[in-house]
This record gives structure tokens, C-alpha cells and sequence, in this order.
């Protein structure tokens, strides 16, 4: 039993998670529903992934500022902001344009007996506010992730100012030390729970596949082959800045693999997020930027669901045979850009957000009802672009300071 467990361990990760995605497939179709039987091992890897969650961001940010001086923090922080805003309108554009071009849901119609229920949009104005809890404890009891993003930084100064200070130098050096051991306390839990992911993520593919069959993918397959294609373009123009940033795409995906992986099987950005922190470590990137960029990442920045929000805008449309006009075109970028950061950490993001544009520009809510049926294939691929798009922007910003 020890040389079987020794011989898993040797094997690379990203092995075992291919092996374990194409088994899961396997499994869930020949089994169908009964294949979520397994269920319980893919709630196991979720509550491991949001158990580290915490610990993980809060000692790695309050490490990673003790390593930069605040105005530079600052001027990173700014960056990523930026960086998340435009690649946000830019994949709305993407998801447009390709929309455009394949017309998906041309020729089809609503039965007009689809229902939704659609959970409140909080508004980007709630979402900043939230950035600044009332009350510690339940920033970190409800998984508040801007609120504990604003905790560590506060306290990671205070630390750093501490250090600086004639008067408070050793115990400020004393109380960083502290920290840092926890931090790779936090890190060595990680290596541990990065033993299961393969094995979570088997029972949740095999429940996936097993739940949703070839129907639901036939029922909608124009609309989710269309979404899948502008997703691949998105993927594309990452790419591309890549390049220009002189990052080598081979290296980074080498590291990234595996949290696009898993963001793709969970369909979580926030649960992935330890395994994107540990991606970035590998990538050699700044603790003191990607300690805050990956978790805001995970909260507000979602250039999947944009592209998302973009094709169900002309899928919709086209359901009523009326195409978009220019107009409407620009009303989706700035309220989906908009929609995107003011859903962050909502459960059932995607339906808020696509059914806030669908209100703004007259779309029928009707159609986001029907699109509820292929929820899970929609936001596997938008989750994993999401992770991607967090990671990639983090790379070109880590590499755009070590110039300066």
C-alpha cells in the first residue's frame, strides 16, 4: 500500500488530473445519474480547496507587503484594476463580434412557459462597499473575499510600519516572522490537499457527465459551440499580450494548467483560488502582487462571463429576430462591464449578470430561463477563462515592474 501511494505521489499532477477528467467522463456517461454516487468526493475537494482559502490569502498578503513599500503597492494595485476593466469590455467585445459572425439561436423561438428566478444584482456601489467590513470576524466567516483582501493589507502596513519604526522594530520584525511561519505552515497543508485534487476532481466530472448527458449538449449546441469558440479567442488574444509582454505562453501554461483545469471541473474562481496562488508561486511571480491581484481577481474580474453575457445578449435577440443594433451593442459592453464587477461573489453570478443586461437593453428573460439548461457546460469554460485571464494579467504586471 505504501509503494502504491508513494508511486501517485511521484506522478506529476497534471497527469493525474488528465487521467482523472477522462476517467470522470467515462464513468458518467456509461453510469449516467448514478455516477453521482461519487458526489461525496468532489464535496470533499470543495470544502478542502475553501478550508485553505482563508489562511492562504490572509498570511500571503500580509507577508507579500511586508516584502514592497506601500506606494508601490499602490501603484500595482492600480494596474490591476485597469487591467481587469478593459480585458472585462474586451471580452464582452470578443463575445459580441464572434456572436455576430455564427447567429447562434437564428431560426429558433421561445415556448413562452420558460420561468426564472433571478436573484438580486447588488450594484457595483454595494461591491465597493463591501470592500471594508464591519466587523472582522464575519468577513471571514461569510468568505467576504474584497473584506479580507482590505484586512490583510491594513494589518500587513501596520506590520511594515512597525518594522520601519525606531520604536517598535523588534517586535514588528517578531510579529512578521511569526506570520511568515504560518504562511508556510498554510503552504505545506497545500501540498497535502494538491494530492486529492485529482481524485475530487474525477467524482465531480463523473457527476457532471453523468447529470447532464448528450441531451442537454444537443438542446443548445449552436449556442454553447459559439460561446466555447469566442472563449478560444479570448484565450487567443491573452496569448498575444503574453508575447508582447515577453512572458513565454509554453511556461506559463505549464503552471496554469492546473488551476484552468480545476476551475473548469468546479466552476468556482474563488475555490480554484488556492491553486492559482500556488501557480503563481511556481511562476516565480511577486507574493506582494499576486497575494491581492489573484483573490480580487477571483471576486470581480470575469472575462468568461463576459464573453458569456455577450453571445446570450445575440442568442436572445435572435430568438425575437431582432438583431442588435449599435446601440444596444455599446449599452451590453458598458452594463456588462459594469455587471461584472457588481455581482462579484453573488451565487449565480452569471444569471444576474446576463439577466441585468437582458433588463437595461429589452431582451426577453425568457431566454435567460432557457439558457439556465446548459448552466453547468456554459460555466465550465467561462470559469477556467476567468482563472486564466486573473493569472495572465498578474504575469504581465509582475513583469511590467520588474522594468521599473
Amino acid at each position: 500500500m505504501i509503494s502504491i501511494w508513494n508511486a501517485y505521489k511521484h506522478i506529476s499532477l497534471i497527469k493525474k488530473i488528465t487521467f482523472a477528467f477522462i476517467l470522470g467522463i467515462l464513468i458518467g456517461f456509461v453510469f449516467g445519474e448514478e455516477a453521482s454516487v461519487l458526489s461525496p468526493l468532489g464535496n470533499l475537494l470543495m470544502r478542502l480547496l475553501t478550508f485553505i482559502i482563508l489562511p492562504l490569502i490572509f498570511f500571503t498578503l500580509i507577508v507579500g507587503v511586508n516584502q514592497t513599500k506601500p506606494g508601490r503597492l499602490g501603484r500595482m494595485g492600480f494596474k490591476v484594476l485597469i487591467y481587469y476593466i478593459v480585458t472585462s469590455a474586451l471580452a464582452i467585445l470578443v463575445g459580441i463580434t464572434v456572436a455576430k459572425l455564427f447567429n447562434p439561436g437564428t431560426g429558433m423561438s421561445l415556448s413562452g412557459n420558460e420561468e426564472v428566478s433571478v436573484p438580486e444584482n447588488p450594484g457595483v456601489i454595494q461591491v465597493l462597499l463591501n470592500m471594508v467590513p464591519d466587523n472582522i470576524v464575519t468577513a471571514f466567516t461569510e468568505m467576504n473575499l474584497l473584506g479580507i483582501i482590505f484586512t490583510s493589507i491594513v494589518f500587513g502596513i501596520a506590520i511594515s510600519m512597525l518594522r520601519e519604526s525606531a520604536k517598535h522594530q523588534e517586535l514588528g520584525e517578531r510579529l512578521y516572522q511569526i506570520f511568515e511561519g504560518f504562511n508556510e505552515v498554510t503552504l505545506t497543508v497545500m501540498k497535502g490537499i494538491l494530492q486529492y485534487v485529482p481524485i475530487g476532481i474525477f467524482a465531480i466530472v463523473a457527476e457532471v457527465a453523468g447529470s447532464q448527458g448528450m441531451d442537454t449538449l444537443l438542446s443548445l449546441g449552436g449556442f454553447i459551440l459559439v460561446l466555447y469558440v469566442a472563449l478560444l479567442v479570448q484565450l487567443g488574444l491573452y496569448i498575444m499580450l503574453m508575447v508582447a509582454a515577453r512572458i513565454h505562453p509554453g511556461e506559463f501554461f505549464r503552471e496554469a494548467r492546473t488551476p484552468m483545469i480545476t476551475a473548469f471541473v468546479t466552476q468556482s474562481s474563488s475555490g480554484t483560488l488556492p491553486l492559482t496562488l500556488n501557480a503563481a508561486r511556481n511562476l516565480g511571480l511577486a507574493r506582494s502582487l499576486y497575494g491581492f491581484s489573484l483573490p480580487l481577481g477571483a471576486t470581480i474580474n470575469m472575462d468568461g462571463a463576459a464573453i458569456r453575457i455577450a453571445v446570450s445578449a445575440v442568442f436572445a435577440a435572435n430568438l425575437i429576430g431582432e438583431p442588435l443594433g449599435f446601440t444596444s451593442i455599446l449599452q451590453i459592453v458598458l452594463i456588462g462591464t459594469l455587471a461584472s464587477v457588481g455581482t462579484a461573489g453573488v451565487p449565480g453570478a452569471g444569471m444576474i449578470m446576463i439577466a441585468t443586461v437582458f433588463a437595461q437593453i429589452g431582451l426577453p428573460m425568457e431566454a435567460v430561463a432557457l439558457l439556465a439548461a446548459v448552466d453547468v457546460l456554459v460555466g465550465m469554460g467561462c470559469t477556467s477563462l476567468n482563472v486564466t485571464g486573473d493569472l495572465v494579467g498578474t504575469s504581465i504586471i509582475n513583469k511590467g515592474e520588474k522594468r521599473t
